[in-house]
Formats: C-alpha cells, sequence, structure tokens
C-alpha cells in the first residue's frame, strides 16, 4: 500500500513540478498567417506579461502535461475551487481516472496500474474486484490530500506568479526573451515568445487574436524537455459524480492492505 501511495504521489507532484517549473513564460492566439494582431507593436517582454495575467486571471482551465524524463502524463480541468476532473497516467504502468469535487475525492485506476503497484496475485485481485469503480473518501485521507494541490487553480496560479525580487538584486545578462514567428496551435493562430537562459530554453505559445491565453509551453534543459498545454479557459468543470452504486471506500481497500 506504502508503494501505491508513494507511486501516485510521485505522479502527481511530478505531473506539478513540471507545471510549476514551465509557467514562467506565457502564450496567445491569431487568425491572419503571418500576421501578430494586436501583438505587433508590442515586445516579447510585454507579450509574456500580458499572457502570465491572462493565466492568473483564469477561473478555470484545462492543464496537460507531459515530459521526456519518464511516461507520466498529467490531463486535468481544474478550478479554482479546487474542483477537478480528468487523469493521470504513466504509460504501461496504467492510469488513474481523478474527480474532486470540494472535499470528496474519487480515484478509478485501471488493471494495469493496479497490476504495477501491487505484487503478485494482489495487483490481479484489486484489478478484478475494483473494475469499473470508484474509490471514494475525502482529503481528510492524508493520501487523497496529497492530490488536491494538482486539483486547485488557485494554487497553480500562485506558484506561476513571479516572486518580488529582492532589493538590489541585479538583473541576469544571459536571459534573453524575443518573438518567434506566428504559428497555428490546435488550430489557433499563436505567436512563440523564446527564453533562453543558460542551458534552458521556453517557448510560449500566446493567443493572438482576443484575450492573449498561454495556449502552450515547451521546455527545454540539455537533452530534456517538457511540454503544458493550456485550454479551455473559463469552461466550468463537469460536476457529475460516481453514483454511490459505482463507488468503494477507500478505507476499506486501505485496511485490508494494511493487514495483509
Amino acid at each position: 500500500m506504502l508503494r501505491r501511495r508513494r507511486s501516485l504521489t510521485a505522479l502527481t507532484c511530478g505531473a506539478a513540478g513540471v507545471v510549476l517549473a514551465a509557467t514562467c513564460a506565457a502564450v496567445a492566439p491569431a487568425d491572419d498567417p503571418g500576421d501578430e494582431g494586436d501583438l505587433a507593436g508590442k515586445s516579447a517582454q510585454q507579450i509574456s506579461d500580458d499572457a502570465l495575467h491572462a493565466l492568473l486571471g483564469a477561473k478555470s482551465l484545462r492543464l496537460r502535461t507531459e515530459t521526456s524524463t519518464d511516461a507520466t502524463k498529467l490531463d486535468l480541468t481544474l478550478d479554482r475551487a479546487g474542483n477537478c476532473t480528468g487523469n493521470i497516467s504513466k504509460g504501461e504502468q496504467g492510469r488513474v481516472d481523478l474527480i474532486k469535487r470540494g472535499k470528496d475525492v474519487w480515484l478509478k485506476p485501471d488493471a494495469a496500474y493496479w497490476k504495477s503497484q501491487l505484487p503478485g496475485d494482489e495487483g490481479s485481485t484489486a484489478a478484478r474486484n475494483y473494475q469499473d469503480r470508484y474509490l471514494h473518501g475525502t482529503t481528510d485521507d492524508t493520501f487523497l490530500q496529497s492530490l488536491a494541490t494538482a486539483c486547485d487553480l488557485t494554487a497553480f496560479q500562485k506558484s506561476v506568479a513571479p516572486p518580488s525580487p529582492a532589493p538590489q538584486e541585479p538583473s541576469s545578462p544571459s536571459v534573453t526573451l524575443t518573438k518567434g514567428h506566428p504559428t497555428t496551435h490546435e488550430g489557433t493562430r499563436v505567436l512563440p515568445i523564446i527564453k533562453k537562459a543558460r542551458d534552458a530554453t521556453q517557448t510560449v505559445y500566446v493567443a493572438i487574436k482576443g484575450k492573449h491565453y498561454p495556449l502552450k509551453l515547451t521546455t527545454k534543459v540539455d537533452d530534456e524537455t517538457s511540454t503544458v498545454l493550456l485550454s479551455d479557459y473559463d469552461h466550468p468543470v463537469v460536476t457529475h459524480t460516481p453514483p454511490p452504486g459505482q463507488t468503494s471506500d477507500i478505507s476499506v481497500l486501505e485496511s485490508g492492505l494494511q493487514a495483509a
């Protein structure tokens, strides 16, 4: 059980870490091929600041992450009230569907996840016993509480806001911020803003038309890469939750595993 707790917590925190490291820059959309729209008269720094401001003002959004360092992927729609729905995937080691409303949390690991986290027949038995069922509990459970930060848009927004500079702190001359050429991301015209600092390169793709939301952020450090996709700004999180007949109390599972 401890192995399962550590693994899912690492999955969540690892994905969150990708986001926190990546969102120091920002993104926006456009319609005219090769045209920067009203971003044409702005500097790369101004566009980056506008995109960050738009991100910090969002009441909800969809967040997707992936990195070259492992198979972990995050796909969550979350809001400022701490509600979310989506999934955490770890490739061949399985996937966990996740729903959170207030303090209530529902998890549905697939068979591959159960088998990768529990030894021998325990994984196969759990996969069979909890097939198509959600485990339900609240954030009073330490394990489920570990998921709460990943589901909290307010916490995410605070984490990406730049810290106040220390008094008399010199700016780094090794950091550059430049505009790229307009391109298309998932059907939306965007303007890349490229930030280079030492061995790291971050590119934020900012929507050209309408509100200048950041829609995609890629980060490359040496040979390692990460991608963060942001979409569905201010779309409400789905309120549907699993009915009692499709759920099992997570405390029963935890007690059984501790007794085994």
